[in-house]
């Protein structure tokens, strides 16, 4: 009688509510999670569409949001309740839900602050030409045709600091750094001209597999040289910063190799 006592008093009712409410959002959790990782392998492989992907990266980050909150109460649970063990269930449920809400969300957010664009050069006026990367975008949707000024005043608004780089190196020079740099970041080298400095690749994006053009020009400038890198995406309207990104980098690991060279 006691033991039928205990366990229909409030005190285990709510303790039973706690681990009911945190189990759920854990379980929520999981579910948002792997909506919102698996869609990018899936399309990378042929899987889904990219749509779907999309559309299923949407619903997991909500998911993970409504995971959140049922955490948090849960949390308000087992504080009444006062069950350690539950409230630690309830924790890895809000944990997950903010896991699976937190990046989609800073991506969007990310998307809103940058200007729609996905072809990114340090030299606007006359960017590096894409030549023997065009079979491999033959049937991407975007052209390799650079978009002129207006394309040039977005990305000089929002990404200034993209600029030429006038190094003390010789063409050559430059251009055997730039091959070791390219493929240290991995990229997939599709041609180069070393008598005409000229080096072209792509970039794959480690998430979804996106394919990014890269083509860099190396000239000579007094007594050393002046290098231009474009990237371009082959799909989407914004690239979400990733073509400078990737530009920053790159140029960041070049003076780099190329100043411990000089040493």
């Amino acid at each position: 009688m006691n033991t039928a006592t205990d366990r229909s008093a409030p005190g285990h009712k709510l303790q039973r509510w706690s681990l009911s409410v945190a189990c759920i959002g854990v379980v929520l959790g999981v579910l948002a999670v792997l909506a919102v990782v698996l869609p990018g392998p899936a399309y990378r492989y042929g899987l889904i569409g990219l749509s779907t992907a999309f559309g299923a990266i949407r619903i997991g980050a909500m998911g993970g949001l409504a995971a959140g909150a049922i955490s948090l109460v849960a949390i308000v649970l087992t504080l009444f309740a006062r069950h350690r063990r539950y409230a630690l269930y309830a924790i890895f449920g809000l944990l997950l839900g903010a896991f699976a809400f937190v990046p989609p969300w800073l991506l969007v957010r990310k998307a809103r602050s940058l200007p729609a664009i996905h072809d990114i050069s340090t030299d606007t006026i006359d960017p590096p030409q894409f030549r023997a990367v065009l079979p491999l975008r033959a049937k991407a949707p975007n052209s390799p045709v650079y978009g002129g000024a207006e394309i040039a005043a977005k990305q000089h608004a929002a990404y200034p600091d993209i600029q030429p780089l006038h190094l003390a190196q010789t063409v050559a020079e430059v251009l055997a750094a730039a091959h070791k740099v390219a493929l240290a970041m991995g990229w997939r080298i599709v041609a180069e001209q070393a008598d005409a400095g000229r080096l072209e690749a792509t970039a794959t994006t480690h998430w979804f597999g996106f394919k990014d053009d890269v083509v860099i020009r190396v000239r000579p400038e007094g007594n050393g040289s002046r290098l231009d890198i474009r990237s371009e995406s082959r799909l989407g309207g914004s690239d979400v910063g990733a073509n400078a990104a990737r530009i920053r980098r790159f140029t960041a690991r070049l003076q780099h190799r190329l100043g411990r060279a000089g040493t």
